[in-house]
């Protein structure tokens, strides 16, 4: 094959091949499938890393010894609520859209000591969405205020307060207090 330069450089030099030549290597590209990479059932791979062995070798090995056995946070069993990283969470919803931190603040804090209160707002209209997020340290005191405030009222409209987070699926729409009451 003759090589032409392209715009001076060698390094964008391609070989010119002459009628003969390409007629001959043409059956063998189609043949061979030449420059397409395979799996090992035939498949076409494509992407970068395709052909990389040494990544094939990680994933192969990656989970060999342990077989896949993550870490997780330790559980004492069954279903309920679950802790969060500081405390206790439930979780109330109905709040009126007019009710502010110091509302929800008094309202709960006759169960124990709030250690967290979030009170999201709607950016838009600048009102409370209808929801809050209050955190007790004693999972008695959350118990305490899931019994006493679910149901309630505040500011006209009435309350639903449930755990946040819960182990295990809860099967419907019932209340958890039945299921977690220890």
């Amino acid at each position: 094959a003759r090589w032409k330069k392209a715009r001076g450089r060698m390094a964008d030099a391609e070989p010119v091949m002459d009628e003969d030549e390409y007629e001959e290597e043409a059956p063998q590209q189609a043949a061979g499938s030449k420059g397409k990479r395979t799996d090992d059932a035939g498949r076409r791979v494509k992407g970068r890393g395709a052909s990389d062995t040494a990544a094939r070798m990680e994933h192969e090995g990656r989970y060999s010894g342990r077989s896949g056995q993550f870490e997780s946070l330790e559980t004492d069993g069954g279903k309920g609520p679950a802790k969060s990283v500081e405390g206790w969470i439930i979780f109330v919803m109905g709040i009126n859209e007019e009710a502010n931190e110091e509302d929800v603040y008094d309202k709960f804090s006759d169960f124990g000591d709030i250690k967290n209160l979030q009170l999201p707002l709607d950016r838009r209209t600048g009102f409370v969405k209808g929801y809050a997020l209050v955190e007790f340290e004693l999972r008695k005191e959350a118990q305490a205020a899931i019994e006493g405030m679910n149901g309630a009222d505040l500011m006209e409209q009435t309350l639903s307060v449930d755990w946040a987070f819960s182990k295990g699926p809860i099967k419907g729409r019932a209340s958890t207090r039945r299921k977690t009451d220890a």
